[in-house]
């Protein structure tokens, strides 16, 4: 048996006026993801547990099958094990996202997207000048990692930049204030400023009439997680397919293969088919996959209703489709589709909402759900479930 798992991150949402009170899911011509709805079985996932934040990391971590009330330390030692930073037992990893700042105000939580070719001279800016405190390790476009050997620090209460653009960034910063390695790590944010300010990087990005990344911003921190290989945990090779650190680091503490696609870019001009193509080409090897597109969260941070419809298409066309052309000649086979959380267009962040969820297999189990949505979703057989059962679910609806 061979389970293919595509995770459309921030897909689900709620109606939205502009589509006359229809989801983009409702929405979006997905007639593949409506074949696996209709030939398989639905219902609700409720991958963010009671007292979380609805964060990707939580979620993913839920739906790759472990609780995150056992295993979650946060979100920057995720990211870290993805780009090479090797933590200790006392260090903390934080998220750095690089963000635009104007007169006081987070404008922008991603920097305009800034390249990852641009970033990795700010990033070596950042070294040169904070090397005493801690230590910058590139990541892609705008989302970094910083590491600081304290790990006090890790009790800290951040918060996500996507969570407040348009506020104060002042109002917003680590705390409690007084607290030792808060203050540093303040002052670090706050000092950024005048050291990107001014770079050339920023000038010729202004000039370009792009946004500069003239700060940094530090959240999502966490120690080193111990989290048992999926091969222990469920007695399958797995691997990932994905353009974001996160996702990838998931895979490293979990023992599974991260397969590289070149085109895989964490955005919406991430490679479709360059995701299905490796999927197909790692299953003659594994037996199982996860694949993750980050566009439709991506969408639904920008609010943009119509960027988030045409990457839920793209995920049913480009890869849902040539999967369900290609994985009969494996004989066995289960596929599901779902998103990590919802991200609504009207909020422009996650909410802890449970997720609409579809399965099918060779096994030819069904329920009477003929639609992929969040509406007919909850109306399925499978009810709503914790998120982190998914894949032992997943496992047993397939026969195994």
């Amino acid at each position: 048996m061979k389970y293919v798992i595509i995770i459309g991150d921030g897909m689900a949402d709620i109606p939205l006026k502009e589509l006359n009170g229809e989801t983009p899911l409702q929405r979006a011509e997905i007639p593949n993801m409506d074949i696996i709805a209709s030939k398989g079985v639905s219902g609700m996932l409720k991958t963010v547990p009671n007292q979380m934040l609805p964060g990707s990391d939580v979620a993913n971590l839920s739906i790759m099958g472990y609780n995150p009330s056992k295993y979650y330390t946060g979100r920057g030692p995720l990211e870290a094990a993805s780009v090479g930073a090797q933590m200790d037992k006392g260090d903390v990893a934080f998220r750095c996202n690089f963000i635009t700042e104007d007169s006081g105000i987070l404008t922008d939580f991603n920097a305009g997207h800034i390249s990852t070719i641009e970033a990795s001279e700010l990033i070596e800016t950042l070294n040169q000048k904070f090397y005493l405190h801690g230590k910058f390790y590139l990541g892609t476009s705008y989302r970094h990692v910083f590491l600081l050997k304290d790990k006090q620090s890790a009790l800290l209460e951040s918060t996500p930049p996507h969570d407040v653009v348009g506020e104060l960034f002042e109002e917003n910063l680590l705390k409690p204030s007084l607290d030792k390695n808060a203050v540093l790590l303040n002052k670090i944010m706050i000092e950024s400023r005048k050291i990107l300010k001014n770079h050339p990087i920023n000038e010729r990005r202004i000039a370009e009439g792009k946004k500069p990344a003239n700060m940094i911003w530090l959240w999502g921190q966490g120690v080193k997680p111990t989290i048992p290989t999926f091969k222990d945990k469920y007695g399958l090779k797995g691997a990932t397919i994905t353009g974001v650190d996160l996702v990838k680091g998931l895979g490293i503490y979990m023992g599974l293969t991260n397969v590289h696609v070149p085109g895989a870019t964490g955005y919406y001009d991430t490679d479709y088919c360059g995701k299905a193509k490796n999927a197909l080409e790692a299953l003659e090897t594994h037996d199982l996959i996860f694949i993750h597109v980050e566009a439709p969260d991506e969408a639904g941070h920008a609010g943009d209703v119509k960027e988030k419809i045409l990457a839920i298409e793209r995920i049913d066309y480009r890869i849902l489709g040539k999967l369900l052309d290609e994985l009969p000649g494996f004989d066995d086979y289960s596929v599901s589709i779902l998103p990590d959380h919802p991200t609504p267009i009207t909020l422009k962040t996650h909410t802890s909402d449970p997720v609409p969820y579809s399965m099918c297999s060779t096994a030819d189990s069904s329920d009477d759900i003929l639609k992929y949505d969040e509406y007919s979703a909850s109306k399925g057989s499978l009810g709503i479930q914790p998120g982190h059962k998914f894949i032992k679910n997943f496992i047993k609806y397939s026969g195994y």
